[in-house]
């Protein structure tokens, strides 16, 4: 009786209190009158379309497994929904432990968003990250938060520690040959795993992820993994890697959305959610310590000689900067490099014309398939960028960006065309339907 009691009066204060979640954005006190005055005449917050919350769950229970309305583990199809029955903007308010979520569908205004971020973007998102970093391994992080689940001035801290080395055309350069490597072992992989007909099992996705966090690992931490090898065994490091990454991956939005008990109460998916992310840190902390040693016993004739992780540890004295580059690359590299190489395979194997166009043009610049590839060939493969260009106007690898209508920058032209209150949170979800013109071809030729 006396849990029960704690867990009527718990879900009363997360009731009470589901709109306050969100971190209140430090600009918003420095702005005087942003909206503009035109918006007075416009609807109000409170008429844009979305599910109608019931009293005390909200819309929350349209999350639930059983009873919910939405498959929460597949936002694509939740945000494929919310366009098609509401339009091109929705809100989706009263959720517990959440500010409300507006989704917003039309790409020009979503343009005028982007072109006018500031320097500190504010975006309160991930908030479990936020827990894990800055309470439960506080000890670890301290003020270097890194980039994902951070924002303000300590994001900007640490981009500006990180962003030379990783945004330098001659870095990516150095990394074509090892990820053809890490590619050369996924096709092998890959003839393994072809039934008789030669097509990939139903859990293919699966596959991919592996390559993903294998080429994630080969430019983060300076080594193989080997999430690729086919019999690893179940105490293997490789193993455990794939398998909190699968949890991750899976239960992220489950953490995220629905109801938060996780934030009062040491619940069973968030206890495991910490494990996985204190063997994340243990593992990165490992292979960047061994790299640190490598780079002691390396002759540096140029700074062009040394890897991402070498160049890092080289200009930072603290390795912990890059063992938190190397974590957030893992966390948000595996679902988004993933979900790019789906989108193209998947529009690629339905367009035989243009798959065909695109073997000719891989016959020209590679005559012979054993020939090393390099970076001065992938520029001469003109239809293969506009191809991958193509597949990400249309088909992002993220389902959404969130915003914050405080932070500098932030365009009030489209905060006051619906009148939108201050302290909401405010998601962009792209979506655009059109047919594939091949937009960027005239220009990569």
């Amino acid at each position: 009786m006396p849990l029960f009691k704690k867990s009527i009066k718990l879900l009363k204060f997360l009731v009470r209190n589901r709109s306050e979640e969100a971190v209140v954005c430090p600009e918003i006190e420095k702005l005087t009158n942003p909206v503009s005055i035109k918006s007075q005449c416009l609807k109000p917050y409170s008429d844009i379309p979305g599910p109608r919350p019931i009293p005390i769950l909200g819309n929350t229970w349209r999350l639930l497994p059983v009873i919910g309305q939405y498959d929460i583990s597949d936002v694509a199809k939740l945000s494929t929904l919310f366009y098609q029955e509401y339009g091109k903007i929705v809100k989706l308010s009263g959720l517990v432990g959440r500010p409300d979520l507006l989704f917003v569908y039309d790409a020009d205004e979503i343009e005028k968003v982007y072109r006018r971020e500031g320097p500190t973007p504010f975006r309160p998102s991930m908030p479990c990250l936020v827990k894990y970093k800055s309470e439960v391994r506080k000890d670890f992080f301290g003020r270097e938060g890194g980039v994902v689940g951070v924002h303000g001035e300590p994001w900007k801290t640490f981009r500006t520690k990180v962003q030379k080395p990783i945004l330098q055309l001659h870095t990516v350069r150095k990394y074509v040959e090892p990820i053809e490597a890490v590619t050369n072992d996924f096709i092998q992989r890959m003839t393994e795993m072809q039934d008789d007909n030669g097509e990939m099992p139903d859990d293919f996705d699966n596959e991919i992820h592996k390559w993903a966090l294998e080429c994630i690992g080969r430019v983060s931490l300076d080594v193989r993994l080997g999430c690729l090898d086919s019999n690893l065994s179940p105490d293997s490091e490789a193993l455990k890697i794939i398998e909190a990454a699968k949890y991750a991956l899976r239960n992220i939005a489950i953490l995220e959305l629905r109801f938060p008990f996780w934030r009062y109460l040491p619940t069973s998916l968030w206890t495991r959610y910490v494990k996985n992310m204190d063997y994340f840190v243990e593992i990165c902390m490992k292979h960047i310590d061994a790299a640190m040693e490598r780079l002691k016993m390396k002759t540096v004739k140029s700074e062009k000689d040394l890897s991402l992780v070498e160049r890092i540890l080289a200009s930072e004295p603290d390795s912990k900067t890059a063992c938190i580059l190397a974590l957030d690359l893992i966390l948000v590299g595996i679902d988004t490099i993933s979900m790019a190489v789906c989108s193209i395979l998947y529009q690629l194997a339905t367009r035989p014309e243009q798959q065909e166009k695109l073997y000719q043009e891989l016959k020209r610049v590679l005559p012979d398939k054993n020939a090393p590839l390099t970076s001065e060939k992938l520029n001469q493969m003109v239809f293969l960028k506009a191809f991958v260009k193509e597949v990400f106007s249309h088909w992002k690898i993220t389902f959404s960006s969130e915003i914050y209508p405080g932070f500098q920058g932030v365009n009030w032209d489209l905060i006051a065309a619906a009148n939108l209150p201050l302290s909401k949170l405010y998601h962009i979800y792209f979506r655009e339907w059109i047919i594939f013109p091949y937009a960027y071809q005239k220009s990569s030729g």
